[in-house]
């Protein structure tokens, strides 16, 4: 206060001589130029005025944006300097790049990168880098991999089948040596075309590489230096037949240029390619001529050298499978430790050694031979986990988030690292935070230590606020496969916090010092979604960011992203009205976590343990959520059932112009009105889903009958989306929106509804029998048909037909369809 009236004083007295000043002016005669001269300076205190203003308001802006992606002030999670190669070698170097079908990285920001390409020397075929569906690859993937140290992978490529494995070997203050071996077999009828592997290694920004040649066209070795890895050699021995006997006749070509980003690598060797080479094989064989990467020539889209970001050096070998090729990478500091190279014969020993111990761990771990479960099925299995663990990436960037000053430009946010699975790795080969604890379910059986590591640095994304990014696209390579519209963060949108279902299940392992580590940001966070996503009433919540309806709206059923069931059907006309039953059960199992965390901290848990009462008393459930002429809990908001998509007659084209071609738009044939949304399907089931449901619940046989009735949630492939009689079963959402959530089997919930099932299987109630027959059942289904898929296709896929089973959407898709595994291990706790 005392500072305060100084302040007013000061200007106080300041203010007495100016009014007398002002007096005597007014009192004396003004002249023209005393007139000029007064309206100079108006005029400037105007300008002044104004330019203040500005400022202030360009200060706002900028002081907003810097607020909304300002991170949270709690100490990380993930201990600075826990992720380097001292601290964390056996994790340092791996298969981080997700999105190529083989390469290696390290965590760290501007990492040295390796990785492999191939072209088939024929007409039509095309050069092979990322993940691509349109490769039309009729299958890839991991056949095993233990996450930190060895994986051995299958990828099939119309007649050519390349293996590729790798190893790593600890040693030194750098993360160690490792070796990679690749194997192309064929089975092309006649003479197989000839095969180019290209094998390169990059550097991002920083770091130096020397190549080493023979015969001045095979790049035999690069030496090279970083500032993570120090000292390093990475070397390309000779090709030898497929078992490793004797060599292997090839050709030779190497490219070195600059970087033009790790984004346009593909670019890159592919404008690099000339067919003026000639394939001149032993014992009077025909030549052959092939393409090979020559000089580098610029980008496709210039034809100019990019500014460099760093150096390419490429060696491609050109071969008649089948062959063998085997590269090593060795580290400088692990040299006095060394026996010998990691190739040839001990390359042999290392992988098998390391594929025995997977198979032993597997077993140990899920028990599915104990359980019956015959080869096959086993197999798969191991390649289910092992594909989930292989598209394990190390992600690098700024999230660019919506500023919420209208017209302004995105905002980025701060520099991150972050350690995470990907759905997809051909779709979807980033971080996705609904996505990620249904994943970590899975690694936490496996290995908790690297699921606990993953879960820190997903909370270590946490804003000032307690917000995190629904959607982790960090680093050139990772925006290279997003729409842009797909790119901006919305801050007001929110994720289901499954993250928290993964601490559920590492809870009783994880030390007390990783729980404090985590425990300020779990309690932002979980304040944020209380704060950002109530409801209209107490103790409701609704999720933000839903597509708005407007005068013309294009949306069927406008989508919830933020929901992570994207188009599922909720109220037809958005509204702040809403009642969200899924947002509801989620922060049902929030509380119970956080409770849970905060007891074992000795934190005060009170506050949480009385919202877990509170969200979790069945009577207020009902009289927020059950709909009594639906039979079935459901969201509540602004509805009309008579909606459809109808097509509109363009307008006449204007002269000389193409006619426009005519639209589905949405028809409204019955006003809205405040009602429980008529959808039975995923949503309706959440309170049995995450368990806020007693086992003595008088509305738990009703669910029950929907989830196990056959013209409603049951199939024989597991529990579709959407009921058969809903309205907007396998409905599209706009012209060129397919159906999504709207009748298709997701094993992510079908594996709630198992863990579920098995719960009030085992807890004392009146529908124990009936839970246990369903939960049978259910397994056997879903189990059953995942399986048989991946057999046919070759793929776990996103979702599946609930008509015929059949794979569908994005494929492959080992991310939360790898919980098939838990499932059949029957591992829900």
């Amino acid at each position: 206060m005392a500072g305060e009236r100084r302040r007013r004083g000061g200007e106080a007295v300041r203010e007495r001589p100016r009014e007398r000043g002002a007096r005597r002016e007014r009192e004396q005669p003004r002249g023209p130029g005393q007139g000029r001269a007064a309206l100079a300076a108006v005029a400037a205190a105007v300008a002044l005025a104004v330019g203040l203003a500005l400022a202030a308001a360009e200060w706002n802006r900028r002081s907003a944006a810097a607020r909304l992606v300002a991170p949270h002030p709690a100490p990380p999670a993930v201990p600075p300097g826990s992720t380097g190669p001292l601290a964390s070698p056996e994790l340092f170097w791996g298969t981080y790049r997700p999105h190529v079908y083989f390469g290696m990285k390290t965590r760290s920001p501007r990492s040295l990168v390796t990785g492999l390409m191939w072209l088939q020397q024929r007409d039509g075929a095309g050069l092979r880098h990322t993940c691509e569906q349109s490769d039309g690859l009729s299958r890839y993937g991991w056949l095993m991999h233990d996450g930190r140290s060895f994986g051995a992978q299958e990828i099939r490529d119309g007649a050519l089948t390349l293996t590729t494995e790798f190893v790593k070997r600890p040693g030194g203050q750098h993360g160690g040596d490792w070796s990679w071996r690749i194997t192309a077999r064929t089975e092309e009828p006649g003479p197989a075309p000839l095969l180019s592997l290209f094998f390169y290694v990059a550097t991002d920004e920083q770091g130096t590489l020397r190549p080493r040649l023979e015969n001045g066209t095979r790049l035999a070795a690069v030496t090279g230096h970083t500032e993570e890895l120090g000292s390093f050699t990475l070397t390309f021995l000779p090709p030898t037949a497929d078992g490793g006997d004797g060599p292997k006749h090839a050709s030779y070509n190497y490219l070195d240029a600059p970087s033009p980003g790790l984004h346009r690598l593909t670019d890159a060797v592919r404008s690099s390619l000339t067919n003026r080479f000639v394939f001149s094989p032993p014992g009077g064989r025909p030549r052959r001529r092939f393409f090979a990467v020559d000089a580098f020539r610029g980008l496709p889209a210039s034809g100019e050298q990019p500014p460099s970001r760093g150096r390419l050096l490429l060696h491609q070998v050109t071969l008649e499978p089948p062959g063998r090729v085997e590269v090593t990478f060795e580290s400088g500091s692990a040299a006095a430790g060394r026996e010998a190279r990691l190739a040839g014969a001990a390359l042999s020993a290392a992988l098998s050694r390391h594929a025995a111990a997977f198979e032993r761990r597997f077993e140990e771990t899920f028990g599915l031979a104990r359980r019956g479960f015959p080869p096959p099925q086993r197999r798969f299995a191991q390649a289910a986990l092992s594909e989930l663990l292989g598209g394990v990436g190390y992600f690098h960037g700024r999230s660019l988030v919506r500023s919420p000053v209208p017209g302004a430009p995105p905002v980025q946010g701060p520099e991150v690292g972050l350690l995470t699975a990907v759905p997809s790795r051909s779709f979807f080969p980033r971080g996705f935070l609904w996505d990620e604890g249904f994943h970590q379910l899975l690694v936490a059986r496996w290995d908790p230590a690297l699921a606990r590591e993953v879960v820190a640095h997903w909370l270590d994304l946490m804003t000032a606020d307690g917000w995190i990014p629904r959607e982790q696209i960090l680093g050139e390579e990772a925006r290279a496969k997003v729409p842009p519209e797909f790119v901006l963060q919305d801050p007001d949108t929110a994720n289901p916090p499954t993250l928290l279902l993964a601490l559920e299940r590492l809870l009783p392992g994880a030390p007390d010092a990783y729980l404090r580590r985590l425990f300020p940001r779990l309690r932002a966070w979980y304040g944020w979604l209380n704060r950002t996503q109530a409801g209209p009433l107490p103790l409701t919540f609704r999720w933000r960011g839903r597509d708005a309806a407007g005068p013309e709206p294009r949306f069927l059923n406008p989508k919830t992203l933020a929901s992570g069931l994207d188009d599922y059907p909720r109220a037809s006309h958005p509204s702040p009205d809403e009642r969200h039953l899924d947002l509801r059960c989620w922060m049902a199992l929030a509380s119970r976590v956080l409770a849970a965390v905060a007891e074992r901290l000795g934190e005060p848990a009170a506050p949480f343990r009385r919202m877990e009462r509170a969200l979790g008393d069945n009577g207020l459930l009902d009289q927020l959520h059950w709909a009594p002429e639906l039979g079935a809990f459901a969201d509540y908001g602004n509805h009309s059932a008579a909606v459809a998509l109808r097509w509109r007659a363009p307008p006449p084209p204007a002269p000389g112009r193409p006619a426009p071609e005519p639209q589905l738009v949405r028809e409204v044939r019955e006003a809205p009105r405040p009602r429980f949304v008529g959808a039975l399907g995923y949503v309706s089931l959440f309170p049995l889903l995450l368990r806020v449901l007693r086992p003595d619940s008088p509305r738990l046989p009703a669910v029950l009958a929907a989830l196990g009735g056959e013209g409603q949630l049951w199939t024989p492939f597991g529990l579709r989306s959407l009921a058969r009689d809903s309205p907007l079963y396998l409905q599209r959402n706009t012209q060129h929106d397919p159906p999504y959530w709207r009748g298709s089997v997701w094993v992510n919930i079908n594996y709630l509804a198992l863990r579920a099932l098995r719960g009030y299987a085992r807890a004392e109630g009146p529908q124990r029998e009936r839970a246990a027959e369903l939960y049978q059942r259910l397994r056997h289904n879903l189990v059953g048909n995942v399986f048989r898929q991946h057999e046919a296709t070759g793929f776990l896929w996103e979702n599946y037909s609930d008509r015929d089973g059949r794979g569908q959407g994005c494929r492959p898709f080992a991310g939360w369809s790898a919980l098939v595994v838990l499932a059949m291990a029957e591992d829900y706790e």
